[in-house]
């Protein structure tokens, strides 16, 4: 039975440079994948049709970003086939991790094996975008500096920590807080040696603080162990940590009725790790 990990992704910064003219938002960010995953199953059917069987609650299968994923390759593929699909949901929805995102690339790379479509990471990254501006990250599987509006991507190999991962009892809207009038907009674009070398930090995490009190409340109580930061618009905070005692021991001592992870920091995905 094989299992196809969709991993989380931290945002290490996040800073938004300007808005254009179609709303979307011009900014700077580097990725990190974690190797903390989603696990899906997908089992090839002779009939066309593609069956989540284990959708999730609120979530319209049809709108699923798996279902929407495997359709998109079909139709692209010309793919007399289907495919049954499992879902072990195991990253938090709406926490800045890019679960979604993630489920999607998996899907998009498992299929082209499975069903043999035999496109290329680059056409399979041209599908995924048409998804979501994450979606690519996910499949080229580097960590990545990003810049526009998120799809111009440079490979990077920034340090590859333990990190303690906060969840935070809120789902946080990304367009809720993109469409803020009190976010920051005009950060002055920074160089990937100067991020590398210490700077950078996240625009969203002040708005999101006065919005959602128990983001607010993970980032002060983590800041008595390390640097907090948080992850794209939220929830998620993390922090790093040399050893992985060290970020256990975070988690092992949050509040009660709180909920975190250790995850080790990969530069190189576990998606392609299998696929390779």
């Amino acid at each position: 039975m094989t299992f196809w990990p969709a991993p989380a992704k931290i945002n290490l910064f996040l800073h938004i440079t300007g808005q254009r003219n179609d709303g979307y938002h011009e900014l700077q960010t580097a990725f990190q994948f974690l190797d903390y995953c989603d696990q899906l199953q997908f089992f090839v059917t002779e009939k066309k049709d593609i069956r989540l069987l284990t959708p999730i609650p609120d979530v319209d299968n049809q709108e699923n970003l798996i279902v929407r994923a495997a359709t998109l390759l079909q139709q692209h593929a010309h793919i007399e086939q289907g495919v049954d699909i499992t879902l072990e949901k195991n990253l938090p929805m709406g926490g800045g991790l890019g679960g979604g995102s993630s489920n999607a690339a998996t899907t998009l790379v498992a299929m082209n094996k499975l069903w043999n479509c035999q496109l290329s990471t680059d056409e399979l990254a041209q599908i995924g975008l048409t998804l979501g501006a994450d979606v690519p990250i996910f499949i080229h599987g580097s960590a990545a500096w990003a810049e526009g509006v998120g799809e111009k991507l440079t490979a990077i190999s920034p340090p590859e920590p333990w990190y303690t991962v906060i969840i935070p009892d809120c789902h946080i809207s990304t367009a809720e807080i993109f469409s803020s009038h009190e976010l920051t907009r005009n950060c002055e674009p920074i160089t990937i040696s100067r991020f590398l070398s210490g700077e950078g930090r996240n625009v969203c995490e002040d708005v999101v603080k006065k919005l959602y009190p128990p983001v607010a409340r993970a980032i002060e109580w983590l800041a008595q162990y390390a640097k907090p930061r948080m992850t794209g618009t939220g929830a998620c905070v993390f922090a790093d940590f040399d050893s992985q005692a060290e970020a256990r021991q975070v988690v092992d001592n949050l509040p009660e009725g709180w909920q975190g992870f250790v995850a080790k920091g990969c530069n190189q995905s576990p998606l392609t790790k299998k696929v390779s």
